[in-house]
Order: C-alpha cells, then sequence, then structure tokens
C-alpha cells in the first residue's frame, strides 16, 4: 500500500502490517491506524508511528528500555483484555520522544507507554498512574543514570561471569 506522508513523502506499508488503536491515540481518538515505520539505520534507536489515516501526524517512539534499562510497570488487566494478550511475547512496548531543535533537550515520555500485541496488531497508549514517571524525562539524563545503575550492577556482580554476560553493551541491547 502506498501513504503518502508529510515528513517521508509517498511510502510502501504492508497492509497486513497496519496497527489499529481502537481507542486512538489521546488527543488523536478519532485516529485508529498506524504504522510502524523503521529506522533503516538499525543503530539509531528512535522511529515513527505514521497514522494510515492523516499524513501529517507521526510519532517519534523508542523502545524505552534503551533510555531506562529499568523501566518496568504493570499492565492493568483491562488493556491485556482489550489487546487480547495471551503472554508476554505477544508485547511490545515503544515511548513517544520529543525531539526539539536543541536535541539535549530531548524527552521522552514514560508515563504514557504505547503498548503493542504483536500477533493482533492491536495498541493502546496507557496512561499510569506511577508517580516514577511523567511525560517529560529528559533522555540524555536517564541514558546517564541508566549508565550508572548498570556500571554498578556490574561492578557489585563481577564473580559470575553469567553476570557479567547478562549486562547489556551496546545501545541496540539497552547498554552503553
Amino acid at each position: 500500500m502506498q501513504l503518502e506522508t508529510k515528513h517521508f513523502g509517498t511510502i510502501t506499508i504492508d497492509e497486513a502490517k497496519i496497527l489499529t488503536f481502537p481507542d486512538g491515540i489521546p488527543g488523536f481518538e478519532e485516529k485508529t491506524r498506524f504504522a510502524l515505520v523503521q529506522n533503516p539505520e538499525p543503530e539509531v534507536p528512535f522511529h515513527w508511528l505514521q497514522s494510515v489515516e492523516e499524513e501529517g501526524l507521526t510519532f517519534v517512539v523508542t523502545n524505552p528500555f534503551l533510555i531506562r534499562f529499568n523501566y518496568d510497570f504493570d499492565l492493568p488487566e483491562h488493556v491485556v483484555k482489550k489487546l487480547a494478550i495471551q503472554g508476554q511475547e505477544d508485547v511490545q512496548i515503544f515511548c513517544i520522544v520529543r525531539i526539539p531543535e536543541k536535541v539535549q533537550e530531548m524527552t521522552i515520555n514514560l508515563t504514557a507507554p504505547i503498548v503493542l500485541n504483536t500477533r493482533t496488531l492491536m495498541g493502546k497508549q496507557v496512561v499510569l498512574e506511577d508517580d516514577r514517571y511523567h511525560t517529560r524525562h529528559l533522555v540524555q539524563e536517564e541514558l546517564a543514570a541508566s549508565k550508572q545503575l548498570m556500571e554498578a550492577a556490574k561492578a557489585a556482580d563481577t564473580s559470575t561471569p553469567e553476570a557479567v554476560a547478562a549486562v547489556p553493551e551496546t545501545p541496540a541491547e539497552g547498554g552503553r
């Protein structure tokens, strides 16, 4: 399927991979169909969630675990049911990133992750009720804090090769 977009021009997407957000995305509830446009550069962790219904509606998204390696939350049961999630292997998590002109001011919204069921291709942006997260975490600060936590964990448990091997080493793996 050919899709006209504001940011990428005409792109080809696989209709069989269109994601459905039954409730839309907060603020854009009427837009329910999106395509996940993968970054062609594998070492760059940012991708795009492109509306199939409105060419100018695109969100920059990333795997939040690459920014904050200890990111965690409980998925509400009503979301599990709505998205027909059967197991953890069905789930992929993204968070929306805001990239301003000054890249050092880039933020990630950790309070409202986008939860995708990769089996059913249904998604939902879930607003968490968790005081640890807010809508504008500075990405550079989160990366620095994650690096310090990972180095501390690695230093504390270097007695076993398994512990050292378990700590990610590259950004693509969620490490440095």
